[in-house]
């Protein structure tokens, strides 16, 4: 009976140590307390009493950096938060080489997000967030190479601007959208001008040109039906009534 129970006892024991390992998962093996390997995926034996086990997930993991405090190049102070995605490149490494891989992450994460905006400008965090980005993404993966981790992406998410600094920027929008405006309402009097000094250039060639003008004008006024019609009257055709006016005042005087 005791040769019973004792043979079972040793078969759990045995059978123990048989894990199943999914295909996004590898086991990092200590036996005695050092580094063996990792094994996996698939069905492995781990030595009950004599090896321990530690899983470590191989996706891709996301991360949300906590929003930070940050004060610009410029001195404006601002919150950034953003998002990393990384992943388990060498498990052995990520067990021996630190602590806890996930908290030295995060902390790296939000010192770099810290760093790397306290460099820039406002103006560049706002229009250059990819290169912001890129940057980093460089300073993480040297800077968790040695831990096993490979850093796949960083996306600054949001920056928080303070209300007087938002007023502000919608101000300056505000011109530079009034003076987009101005330019282009300049630019078509400029193209209307030159129009004009062609269009009059070529009636001086032909004197009936202004004639018929003059009646088209009036065809157009007539055709609105409007009660008032307002004749204009040419300089050409004013002008000899207006010399010979003058003519017979010279004459009057001088008799």
């Amino acid at each position: 009976m005791i040769g019973i129970y004792f043979f079972a006892v040793v078969a759990a024991m045995l059978l123990s140590g048989v894990k199943v390992m999914r295909e996004y998962e590898r086991a990092v093996v200590l036996r005695l307390g050092r580094l063996v390997g990792h094994r996996g995926p698939g069905l492995i034996y781990v030595i009950p009493g004599i090896e321990k086990m530690l899983r470590i997930d191989m996706r891709t993991i996301t991360m949300d950096v906590p929003s930070q405090d940050v004060i610009t190049r410029d001195n404006v102070s601002v919150k950034v938060n953003a998002v990393l995605y990384f992943r388990v490149v060498d498990p052995n490494k990520a067990i021996v080489e630190v602590e806890n891989y996930l908290y030295a992450t995060s902390q790296l994460a939000q010192t770099t997000l810290r760093s790397v905006c306290g460099q820039a400008e406002l103006d560049h965090l706002l229009s250059e967030r990819d290169e912001v980005n890129q940057k980093i993404q460089t300073i993480l993966d040297e800077q968790t190479d040695p831990w096993g981790i490979k850093v796949v992406a960083v996306e600054v998410k949001h920056i928080d601007l303070p209300q007087d600094m938002q007023r502000a920027m919608a101000r300056q929008a505000e011109a530079e959208r009034e003076r987009r405006a101005k330019v282009i309402s300049a630019d078509g009097e400029y193209q209307a001008s030159a129009k004009l000094t062609e269009a009059a250039a070529r009636m001086a060639t032909e004197p009936i040109s202004v004639q018929l003008r003059f009646l088209q004008t009036l065809n157009e006024i007539a055709s609105e039906h409007t009660t008032t019609v307002v004749v204009p009257l040419p300089i050409d055709l004013i002008a000899p009534l207006v010399d010979a006016a003058r003519k017979k005042e010279s004459r009057g005087s001088s008799s």
